[in-house]
């Protein structure tokens, strides 16, 4: 009888983006992230910043930073090299792609916006693949930002509104009063 052997990271074997499954994809990563952020927690800063290389590494935070990416509100909006992922094969490709050798960021393809008081503000457009290498980066610095941020701090913090904010400001004294 063969002995189990657990993989340490999940073969690049598949062949449609229709039949990914997300929940697995998810589960890894995020798994991959706790480990980051108890790292952090415990002070062991060597051991995640391996863990950050392996997650930036993994096929499945891969097809994850492509997913986020292709499904948000600028999906649409290509960048100075006009190149939109639409199709799954396009999407796959792009997953796979996702490799630091010879990587260099494009220029952004600048674009100006009408302001109330009819002044313009440029905007910034980078490409397709740019903005996955930076939610690609993103996973692997979001667990250590959430685990070193101050606890009371709501701005700009993953699933936190001003909602929280408030309703922290009624329930617990301020230090000060």
């Amino acid at each position: 009888m063969k002995p189990y052997i657990k993989d340490c990271a999940p073969k690049a074997n598949y062949s449609n983006w229709n039949a990914i499954d997300w929940k697995k994809v998810e589960r890894s990563v995020k798994s991959l992230q706790l480990r980051i952020a108890k790292a952090i927690r415990e002070g062991k800063h060597g051991k995640a910043k391996s863990l950050q290389w392996i997650l930036t590494h993994s096929y499945h935070a891969k097809l994850w930073a492509v997913k986020r990416v292709t499904e948000n509100k600028g999906k649409r909006t290509p960048g100075v090299d006009k190149i939109r992922w639409k199709t799954p094969s396009q999407k796959l490709l792009a997953a796979k792609s996702l490799v630091r050798k010879d990587y260099k960021a494009l220029s952004l393809r600048r674009l100006y916006i009408l302001k109330k008081n009819g002044k313009r503000r440029p905007l910034g457009i980078p490409t397709m693949k740019d903005r996955a290498f930076q939610a690609l980066h993103l996973l692997a610095l979001e667990p250590v930002s959430e685990t070193l941020a101050d606890k009371g701090s709501y701005g700009f913090r993953l699933l936190r509104s001003c909602h929280d904010a408030l309703e922290r400001c009624l329930t617990k004294p301020l230090a000060s009063q």
